[in-house]
């Protein structure tokens, strides 16, 4: 692996590269093309979607060079102090380049006073200044600001997205990653590209000769094995709690995060419901789960007793929605257990 961290690595350095945001680097290009360039944007988005770097594509694209770009945390730069500064810069000419671009990120941690003097600035921009603003809460920014801007909403990447993602890095890093450790990855990087790569490095480091399995990488993240989700579907299955609830009590004191593994669990559950509804799905289903995996989903699948069934998930969806405000973690999953292995055919 290269010594340098992967998120700087792969960050994109065109609009090329930007991926899952197609409608807003067209819309961005279109408007260097038409030179219709405005004079505020404001991006908006969950964490690590691409909003700076984007910003910073776009900055170059429209020719500003870096002694022209400048960069400021409005977690650090909060103070009506910072904008009344940014505002006596505003007013010089730019060094080398046809615009001063100003980014502001995490613009919604300003005070009302800041809002107020960078409002001033918006209103009456000079020709030669562009501000973006980038956000992870849209809803904090005055409404006065934002009508001022154009907007741009940056989508999250869901899971199938950031299992490819990781599947090709950790390829252009000469490292075999198998779908299920992908989506661990993916799992664990949250809707986010970026926490997705701090993920897999810290999982591609420990990789040996070139591939690395399943369970080493649930036990770098901080995930379920396979047979601790398996033992509680078995549970399941057989309508004895026991070994499930076993499965949890270890999972509990291992520090497994909870959601992780509920998430894992419903993937098993759905699963043998599919395979037992749409048998022409094993293929599909084949590169999701290991070898081991798809055995005990075929087996439960074909099952008479079909105690995993749509009932069974119906509670487990359930218990997604209570393990967010329960004192104990466990304790969501391990109702819905008994409920479900309690209950008669």
């Amino acid at each position: 692996m290269s010594e340098l961290a992967l998120y700087r690595k792969y960050r994109p350095k065109e609009f090329a590269d930007v991926r899952g945001q197609d409608e807003i680097v067209s819309t961005l290009l279109r408007s260097i093309k038409d030179k219709n360039i405005s004079h505020a944007y404001l991006f908006s988005g969950g964490r690590g979607t691409g909003k700076t770097t984007v910003a910073r594509i776009f900055a170059a694209e429209i020719g500003s060079k870096p002694s022209d770009l400048y960069e400021l945390d409005g977690a650090s730069n909060r103070g009506i102090d910072d904008i009344r500064e940014l505002r006596e810069g505003v007013a010089t000419m730019p060094f080398e380049s046809p615009y001063k671009v100003y980014i502001i990120d995490e613009v919604h941690m300003l005070t009302k006073e800041a809002f107020n003097a960078l409002l001033k600035t918006l209103e009456e921009p000079p020709a030669h200044v562009v501000f973006i603003l980038a956000t992870t809460d849209r809803e904090k920014v005055p409404e006065t600001i934002i009508s001022r801007c154009q907007t741009f909403t940056f989508r999250q990447p869901g899971l199938t997205e950031l299992k490819d993602f990781a599947i090709e890095v950790a390829k252009e890093e000469k490292i075999k990653l198998d779908t299920p450790s992908a989506d661990i990855v993916a799992m664990f990087g949250d809707g986010s590209y970026r926490d997705t790569l701090s993920v897999l490095e810290k999982v591609l480091i420990s990789a040996e000769g070139g591939k690395i399995d399943f369970d080493t990488v649930a036990k770098i993240v901080g995930a379920p094995t396979h047979d601790l989700v398996n033992n509680v579907v078995r549970s399941i299955e057989s309508g004895d709690p026991a070994l499930g609830l076993e499965a949890l009590k270890k999972a509990s004191e291992e520090r497994i995060d909870m959601k992780v593994y509920l998430k894992m669990l419903l993937a098993k559950l759905r699963a043998v419901l599919l395979l037992r509804y749409a048998p022409n799905m094993e293929n599909e289903l084949n590169t999701e789960f290991s070898p081991d995996d798809m055995a005990l989903i075929k087996e439960l699948a074909v099952s008479n007793e079909k105690r995993v069934n749509s009932h069974v998930l119906s509670e487990f969806i359930k218990a997604s929605h209570e393990i967010g405000w329960s004192v104990i973690a466990s304790l969501p999953l391990e109702l819905a257990l008994i409920r479900v292995t309690s209950e008669k055919k």
